[in-house]
């Protein structure tokens, strides 16, 4: 007969305890100066004699009050008890029979029963960051798994599952028990299934056995566990039980599979589970339900359902905190990438955005709209200001790389339109805005002007009356022409494009802007100074954007994404393509390569 203790290793070796020593006793300096040859007057004697009974738990008394007992008293009523004891063992000798017969034996003793250990060895997978609630769940299997272990065992020899491989059914023989638990992310349990199962895709929980039947050990290697805690999140919020809970079924439901239980070779084996589940965690009082159960009550396809295989889709807000950037910076471009085809923000792409930062990955702005602009379309998703990722204090990349802002918006860089340049640009009197660091500026009262504030959050423009007050005004970066798309691409153009030869240079980020920059500047440049300027090795950005003024920025970074609405031109630049702009592509972007 074997009985079952439970034990869990310690994940980390505790270190000694170390206790202070304790107070010294009142009188001690007194010792001290008796010891060293001091003689002390009787006051002092006294006083040492009271503070040695205080200090061992007495409280010393003066002799004077003490009644003095009888000689020996204490000795001769000793002697008397002693010799009492004597006559009544000689009398008790006495009054029994001669021919009594001698008392039996007492009963030996039972047999005692051995005990066999259980053993679990609960980790963590490396590539994992250091999240509190999964290091105190971590803790906490350390006791439960060895009592969820005790329960499943003891149940073996009475079991009478006919869908059970019953390979193990008697531990008596062993001395030891273990099996191990790891907890990982998608990801990693996705490479597992693969390389295990050849199934390429996530699934909430592997069990690999480790029973060699014929091997006559003392230890039973029951197998290992290996559990994704972010599978196990999904699904602990669509059950709504905590993510401590849904571990524990999934613990009890990999032990199970161990010991021969299964669940997708028949519904009657899905059943069987299903009861040997809820007799674990009714036993331990454990809340959950048991994922057997939840593929029965399931009206979906058992490949879509909690239990078992998960699709490839993007990882849920959440997720990222199971998941080690890659990245320390993102560099992300607006128009046509971060907003969307309404110029705005979607929900989605900020919360990606705030859980990136919240993960220590630095979001910077790179965009050929001034800084104003930035900060009022992240307003709209309460991402500027001081906590959020955009602000008049925190670095970015604006009007194409003409004005870069450094640490604490320092401005680090700035270059300015030549005046011949803008002025063979005002003759055409196609609608224009002038850019000028954080101000805009237009000679027309134009309703395509009006919208580049209304629609694209760029500053209001102030309508001046003449080249010459626009000039003696400000100092422009960059002047931006507004039309269709055909025309632009037929016409306008070509003809900036021979008209400014050598004095600036033509830039189209959007179908129907056309841009004049100063020559030899980019976007790509500017995010070099900045790079330079934070010490930032352009091994640690990933880049986002779409249009063909982000290709150097691509090329630049470590690793590039290409919206799919983005040009042929900046796809073939990048290292992947992601979504569109209208499908949330930096969220995608974030989920997918930077953790």
């Amino acid at each position: 007969m074997a009985r079952i203790v439970s034990r869990a290793l310690p994940f980390a070796s505790r270190s000694s305890l170390r206790l202070p020593l304790p107070p010294p006793f009142p009188g001690a300096a007194l010792v001290r100066s008796a010891a060293a040859g001091s003689p002390l007057p009787p006051a002092a004697e006294a006083a040492l004699a009271a503070s040695l009974l205080s200090w061992r738990g007495h409280t010393a008394t003066p002799e004077s009050s003490i009644a003095a007992p009888p000689p020996f008293a204490g000795f001769l009523a000793g002697i008397r008890r002693f010799r009492k004891g004597r006559r009544g063992q000689a009398s008790a000798k006495r009054s029994q029979p001669q021919d009594a017969p001698p008392p039996p034996p007492p009963p030996p003793p039972p047999p005692k029963e051995r005990e066999i250990e259980l053993v679990a060895r609960i980790g963590i997978e490396e590539d994992m960051p250091d999240d509190p609630e999964v290091l105190n769940i971590v803790e906490i299997l350390k006791l439960n798994v060895p009592m969820a272990m005790k329960i499943a065992l003891d149940g073996l020899l009475d079991s009478s599952y006919s869908t059970r491989d019953t390979s193990i059914s008697d531990v008596g023989k062993y001395d030891k028990v273990e099996v191990s638990v790891l907890l990982c992310n998608d990801n990693f349990i996705q490479d597992l299934n693969k390389e295990w199962r050849d199934v390429d895709c996530a699934t909430d929980i592997l069990s690999m056995s480790q029973y060699i039947p014929d091997l006559d050990v003392p230890i039973l290697m029951l197998g290992d566990i290996v559990i994704s805690v972010e599978a196990a999140e999904r699904q602990a919020g669509e059950k709504g039980v905590t993510l401590l809970d849904e571990v524990r079924v999934l613990v009890v439901r990999g032990i199970l599979h161990l010991l021969g239980f299964q669940h997708e070779s028949s519904n009657e084996a899905a059943a069987e589970l299903e009861k040997e589940e809820q007799l674990i965690l009714k036993s331990l009082r454990w809340k959950g339900k048991g994922l057997a159960k939840s593929v029965l009550d399931s009206s979906k396809p058992q490949t879509d359902s909690l239990d078992g295989q998960v699709t490839n889709d993007l990882k849920k807000a959440g997720s990222l905190r199971f998941y080690k950037p890659k990245f320390k910076y993102i560099f992300c471009d607006m128009d046509g990438t971060l907003l969307n085809s309404k110029s705005q923000v979607s929900a989605r792409n900020a919360e990606a955005l705030r859980e990136a930062r919240s993960r220590g990955v630095n979001i910077v702005i790179a965009t050929g709209k001034a800084r104003p602009a930035v900060i009022d379309a992240l307003s709209m998703v309460d991402l500027s200001g001081r906590t959020g990722i955009v602000s008049e204090s925190s670095p970015g990349v604006f009007l194409q790389g003409l004005l870069v802002y450094g640490l604490e918006g320092r401005r680090i860089y700035k270059r300015n339109l030549d005046q011949e340049a803008l002025s063979y640009s005002i003759e055409n009197k196609i609608p224009f805005v002038a850019f000028s660091q954080d101000h805009c500026y237009s000679m027309f009262d134009h309703p395509l002007v009006d919208s580049l504030h209304y629609i694209y959050h760029e500053p209001k423009a102030k309508i001046v009356p003449s080249i010459g007050q626009l000039l003696e005004t400000a100092e422009i970066q960059k002047v931006l022409f507004l039309e269709t798309p055909e025309r632009i691409s037929s016409a306008l153009r070509p003809y900036w494009a021979k008209a400014i030869e050598g004095r600036a240079h033509v830039v189209q980020a959007q179908p129907d802007m056309l841009e004049l920059v100063p020559p030899a500047t980019s976007k790509g440049n500017g995010v070099k100074v900045l790079l330079n300027h934070l010490s930032i090795s352009p091994d640690e950005v990933m880049a986002i954007g779409d249009g063909e003024n982000d290709i150097e920025m691509l090329q630049l970074a470590s690793f590039g994404v290409a919206l799919a609405n983005g040009s042929d031109k900046t796809k073939a630049a990048a290292n992947v393509i992601g979504a569109t702009n209208d499908e949330d592509g930096v969220a995608q972007a974030i989920y997918e390569y930077a953790f």
